[in-house]
């Protein structure tokens, strides 16, 4: 068994994970409040990786190999916060998501705090799901009763009367947390919602992605000059594989 082909095969399937990641970004890149993806090559730095890949073990007729793995994860480092001007749109500066209710019952989390005022004057989220107070009940607001306004706290006053205060969570592991659709975040097992005790809260904001385009495209480069090492090594690799052959006939 050539251990070198697959080895180098598996930098390339490797490289294809971290590409598809990248892309997902950049794709992504101007949505509100998108958290990126990153990947890391089974604990080992990315130049690392590039030259002397290491993961999980292999074995091949008695030999000890390596085998380089991607692993993929998303990164909650908030993004930078853009105005406008609309009450009903809401960033956090500090860690946290807002706590919905989704048509379902179920609860998810999101930092996308581009809401809207539906029909029945409940606040609701782009797929519908229903911005939760500390109380436990949605937000509501009151016909003819004034413009909203949201302290730094999360409290709620509409025309001077207190509607309750936002309910923000956080998690003590969100790297755990189940990725769904258009930024909504779901607990895995066993995972707990507990309250942030001093959110920041920013009214007439919302929260830009933390991905950026120029870091994602020096990635690619990255990738695919890594890409191309790896192919001319499993062509030079076969290359002498076949002169073997041949001269043992």
């Amino acid at each position: 068994m050539n251990i070198g082909l697959y080895q180098s095969a598996a930098s390339l399937s490797a490289l294809e994970r971290w590409q598809e990641t990248v892309t997902q970004n950049i794709t992504s890149g101007e949505e509100t409040a998108y958290k990126k993806h990153t990947t890391a090559f089974s604990g080992e730095e990315k130049g690392e990786f590039l030259t002397d890949a290491k993961s999980q073990v292999g074995k091949g007729e008695g030999l000890m190999a390596t085998f380089p793995v991607a692993h993929t994860s998303i990164s909650f480092q908030p993004g930078q916060t853009r105005p406008t001007n609309q009450e009903l749109d809401v960033a956090l500066q500090g860690e946290g998501f807002f706590e919905l209710k989704m048509p379902d019952g179920e609860k998810a989390y999101t930092r996308v705090g581009e809401f809207h005022l539906r029909s029945d004057r409940m606040v609701a989220s782009s797929q519908d799901g229903l911005v939760m107070l500390e109380s436990g009940q949605p937000l509501q607001l009151r016909p003819g009763q004034g413009s909203l306004v949201i302290d730094e706290s999360g409290n709620i006053t509409q025309g001077g009367t207190a509607l309750g205060k936002l309910a923000i969570r956080s998690f003590e592991k969100p790297e755990n947390l189940v990725s769904l659709s258009a930024g909504l975040f779901i607990p895995g097992e066993g995972m707990e919602a507990a309250p942030v005790t001093k959110p920041e809260v920013l009214q007439g904001n919302l929260e830009s992605s933390n991905s950026t385009s120029l870091q994602e495209m020096v990635d690619l480069v990255t990738i695919s000059r890594a890409y191309e090492a790896n192919q001319k090594l499993i062509s030079s690799r076969d290359e002498l594989l076949d002169k073997t052959l041949q001269a043992f006939g």
